[in-house]
C-alpha cells in the first residue's frame, strides 16, 4: 500500500493525543509500518498541539512535509487554516466547527476569524464539517467530541469499523468506553456532504 499521511491539530485538552494513539496502534494492529511524532506545540489545556501519523509499507521518516498529508484532521477551526497548508492538493479536511480563543484573543490583542469556514472551503475541494462538541454534549460527556471526529475519519478509510472500536475500545478509560463507542458510531453513520469534490474513499486503496 502507499503511505498515508495524517495530520492532527487542535488545542490542548481536545484529545488530539488519544486520537493519534488510536490510530498509531491501528495502523500497527493491522501490520503496517507506523509512526507517530507530535512535533509542535504543548499538551497542557490551551496550547496548540500538532501531530504527525504515518503508516504504510515502510516509512522511515516520522515527519510529513508540507503540501504531502492526504488528510488533516481539525479538533479546531482556526487550526485547520494555520496548518492547512501541509495538505496535499486532493487532501481532504476534516474539520471540528469548534472555536477555541487563543491567548492573543483572550488579552484582547487580536480578534477571531470569523470566516474561518468559509476560507478553507474556498481553499479545498474536500471539505467535511462537523460539530463535534455539541454532539458530545448530547451524549452526556464533552470530552468524547475526538471519538466523534474518529468516527467521521473511519468512513474515509478501508478499514473495518470493528478494528476501530477493538483499539478504541483498548486505548480509551474503562469507564468511558461505553461513551466513546456510541460517540464513535455517531460520527461514523454522520453522512456529511463534502462542499465540492470526490470523497477520498479509495484513501487506502
Amino acid at each position: 500500500m502507499k503511505n498515508i499521511n495524517i495530520l492532527i491539530v487542535g488545542v490542548g485538552g481536545q484529545g488530539t493525543l488519544l486520537t493519534s494513539r488510536v490510530l498509531g496502534s491501528l495502523a500497527s494492529k493491522l501490520g503496517y509500518d507506523a509512526k507517530v511524532s507530535e512535533v509542535h506545540g504543548m499538551a497542557q489545556r490551551g496550547g496548540s498541539v500538532v501531530t504527525h501519523v504515518r503508516f504504510g509499507d515502510r516509512i522511515f521518516s516520522p515527519l510529513i512535509e508540507e503540501g504531502r498529508a492526504d488528510i488533516l484532521l481539525s479538533f479546531e477551526k482556526m487550526e485547520a487554516l494555520r496548518w492547512i497548508h501541509y495538505l496535499k492538493e486532493d487532501g481532504m479536511l476534516i474539520v471540528n466547527d469548534q472555536a477555541i480563543d487563543p491567548m492573543p484573543v483572550i488579552t484582547g490583542n487580536a480578534k477571531y476569524p470569523d470566516d474561518i469556514l468559509n476560507r478553507l472551503i474556498n481553499r479545498i475541494s474536500n471539505v467535511f464539517i462537523i460539530n463535534a462538541q455539541e454532539i458530545a454534549k448530547e451524549i452526556g460527556n464533552i470530552r468524547v467530541s475526538n471519538s466523534v471526529l474518529m468516527g467521521v475519519l473511519a468512513q474515509h478509510m478501508n478499514i473495518k469499523k470493528e478494528d476501530w472500536e477493538e483499539v478504541l475500545s483498548s486505548i480509551v478509560p474503562p469507564k468511558t468506553i461505553k461513551e466513546n463507542l456510541k460517540a464513535f458510531k455517531i460520527g461514523y453513520n454522520t453522512k456529511l456532504g463534502c462542499e465540492e469534490g470526490a470523497r477520498l474513499n479509495d484513501v487506502l486503496e
